[in-house]
């Protein structure tokens, strides 16, 4: 099978709905209605159209084989109905699945089409339930995947489950009984919004409103950063622009004291033998220096 063959048999998930009708069906009760219209294949038709398709890459003897098979996806889709997703979605899902079987189905097997197209169809509605039923992935590995669908049947009501039927179905798929109940923990849980709708009374009470962080807001955080720097490296480049002076009345008279209490301008003219008054000249031409090489990291 070329290529081309293969890539027109499988299209667009926006495409698979629909696939193969003219006009438009409205809804997707009109679609199921429609596909219920379509009649089955016996087995020698069936076997006839994939080896069309197999052996001389005839994509209208593919569509036939994925049209009469529409029914085999709908009948799966509504099995999937109770996880809350869109039946009109999983169906499409199903499509997809179906025509990846059409693809690889081989008639010389002694299988029917039916039987074979089954796990693929699953098999991608399988993933679309797994990538979209929760914000947060709720299985991972084959065995949770397995577990996730068969803990729903095996559950009685929206009751949880009881000691022994945690430890049974935990021994009939081979899991620990911690992985059944962390996963009933799991699909109990229910997605909440952020933010409620603007409209609501309570919406002050939506988690937006408190788990956020004014400190992690993005100017905030500039802000936060920006000064981290001027603490340090623009400080310190500063104070590398004064003369040894200068840098020693700065620093005694702002930075030796976290609580701001620094030395007094008499005490610093004491230091240098000179007036109180020299002293504020020094201090105010040294900041006044300080501040432009500042400006720099502002």
């Amino acid at each position: 099978m070329n290529a081309s063959a293969q890539s027109a048999l499988v299209p667009s998930a926006k495409n698979a709905l629909a696939l193969g009708f003219s006009g438009n069906l409205g809804n997707i009760e009109a679609y199921i209605s429609a596909v219920n219209r379509i009649p089955m294949l016996t087995h020698e038709e069936e076997t006839s159209l994939a080896r069309e398709f197999r052996e001389k890459n005839d994509l209208g003897a593919a569509q036939k084989l994925v049209m009469s098979h529409l029914r085999l996806v709908v009948s799966i889709a509504r099995g999937y109905l109770g996880y809350g997703l869109p039946h009109a979605d999983l169906i499409q899902e199903g499509n997809i699945g179906l025509m990846k079987a059409v693809k690889r189905f081989d008639p010389d097997q002694g299988v029917r089409l039916v039987s074979y197209a089954m796990h693929w169809i699953k098999a991608e509605m399988h993933e679309y339930i797994l990538k979209n039923w929760r914000l947060v992935k709720v299985a991972t590995t084959k065995a949770q995947r397995k577990l996730f669908f068969n803990l729903r049947s095996h559950k009685e009501g929206l009751d949880a489950m009881t000691p022994a039927q945690v430890d049974d179905l935990a021994r009939s798929l081979n899991v620990k009984r911690e992985e059944v109940i962390e996963m009933e923990t799991r699909m109990s849980g229910h997605d909440i919004a952020l933010d409620a709708p603007s409209d609501d009374e309570d919406d002050k009470f939506a988690p937006i409103a408190y788990l956020s962080s004014e400190a992690s807001e993005p100017t905030k955080t500039l802000e936060a950063r920006q000064y981290d720097r001027l603490q340090s490296e623009g400080l310190e480049t500063a104070l590398g622009k004064l003369d040894p002076r200068s840098r020693r009345i700065v620093e005694a008279r702002w930075l030796a004291n976290d609580d701001g209490s620094g030395a007094t301008l008499h005490e610093l003219a004491d230091e240098f033998g000179v007036s109180a008054e020299r002293i504020r000249q020094i201090e105010s031409a040294a900041l006044k220096k300080m501040k432009g090489a500042l400006a720099a990291y502002a």
